[in-house]
């Protein structure tokens, strides 16, 4: 028999496979459709040289994955695994010798964006659900570029660690890069605190000395905003002119006169006008979602007064290893408010986070515990113990 055949006697080689959690397409419209979980059986990927194997052990919920079910969010994908963050352990080998002793890692949330401050430098797309990048976080293997891999801090918990990329790097853009309000002595008001990414400006902001104020709808966020360093707040359901109470604040804190930045992922039609009246001349507003409606009023009276809109997406991988280097320097932790363990098949488990972050229950960020499915494919962590 020719070498070239294959023996029909021989046994057939089983090929292993590892699941990843996608939307399964049903009709519906935009805003009426609710696309149900699914599990999908992928080929277990072997990495090149210049790539790496990593198991996630927990993985975080953002927005964009209730948008995506909803079609609220461009491009849904039902192939591609879900999700944006994760903190992973490598499979066999590490990303490099000096890493090896931190065995936990992070990955930028995004790609197509390695430095510029201004604006990607090529096409950009978020991880997770999209047909515009093939690469999601909820899979039980994750294979990508050794380059990628940053070290996660070493005093973050699993939770705490999957709660951080993508609402840590928004929030640092934001701040650090667009606001101009990154520094002591500075006043910058957070609207609708309680989502991942306004209670990490927050916590940048508070550990860089500024001054914060917030607002909410609910007293127990304010609560625990002003619990996280918060020098005051409003519940804006309660009182039509809100930002004249947020101005008294101010006033009786340090007899400022206003804001020198706005940082808002609500926009509507109120954040403009109010702006306006709560910024000092020159001062900044910075939108980096628009969850209340997708666009903002400005009138003249903005223009002269000098008061800057600026919109923000995500950040570039240079911003995100310095984010993740003041996060492990200042001791920052990011805000947990549910961790929910099962394996990544388990839709039931998962479904109990997009229904807490459909009714907008959450203080901080909702996190899955990945758990080891009996039969799925096992791997050793590097170093050589079992995962």
């Amino acid at each position: 028999m020719s070498s070239l055949t294959p023996d029909p006697m021989a046994p057939a080689t089983e090929q292993k496979t590892h699941k990843s959690l996608t939307m399964k397409k049903v009709d519906g419209k935009p805003g009426q459709v609710y696309y149900p979980l699914q599990i999908l059986s992928t080929p277990t990927p072997t990495p090149t040289p210049s790539q790496i194997l990593l198991r996630p052990t927990h993985l975080a919920l953002n927005h964009r994955d209730l948008f995506l079910r909803q079609h609220l969010y461009p491009s849904p994908s039902f192939t591609t695994p879900l999700l944006s963050d994760a903190c992973c352990v490598p499979v066999s080998p590490s990303p490099s010798p000096t890493q090896s002793n931190q065995p936990r890692f992070l990955l930028p949330p995004c790609t197509g964006w390695l430095s510029s401050p201004s604006a990607p430098e090529s096409p950009f797309s978020i991880l997770g659900g999209t047909s515009t990048n093939p690469l999601g976080l909820a899979q039980s293997l994750i294979l990508v570029d050794k380059s990628l891999p940053v070290p996660c801090p070493a005093h973050l918990s699993g939770p705490e660690a999957a709660a951080l990329p993508l609402a840590g790097l928004t929030a640092w853009r934001a701040l650090v890069t667009k606001s101009g309000a990154a520094e002591r002595g500075k006043r910058i008001l957070i609207t609708g605190i309680g989502g991942g990414v306004a209670l990490m400006v927050l916590q940048f902001a508070v550990a860089m000395g500024v001054g914060v104020w917030v607002s909410s709808s609910s007293k127990e966020k304010l609560s625990r905003a002003q619990e996280l360093g918060a020098r005051g707040g409003v519940n804006y359901r309660e009182n039509e002119s809100w930002e004249k109470e947020l101005l008294g604040q101010v006033k009786a804190d340090d007899g400022g006169t206003g804001f020198d930045a706005i940082i808002d992922g609500a926009g509507g039609p109120d954040i403009g006008p109010k702006a306006t009246k709560l910024l000092v001349p020159g001062g900044v507003l910075v939108v980096y979602g628009m969850t209340v409606e997708p666009k903002i009023s400005f009138s003249m009276a903005g223009v002269l007064k000098n008061i800057e809109v600026r919109g923000t997406t995500m950040g570039s991988l240079r911003e995100f290893r310095d984010m993740v280097a003041f996060v492990g320097e200042k001791g920052v932790r990011p805000v947990v408010s549910r961790v929910v363990r099962g394996g990544i098949g388990e839709v039931e488990k998962w479904e109990e986070l997009w229904g807490e972050m459909k009714g907008g229950r959450q203080m901080g960020k909702l996190v899955f515990e990945v758990m080891e499915e009996d039969g799925e494919d096992g791997g050793e962590v590097a170093g050589g113990s079992k995962l």
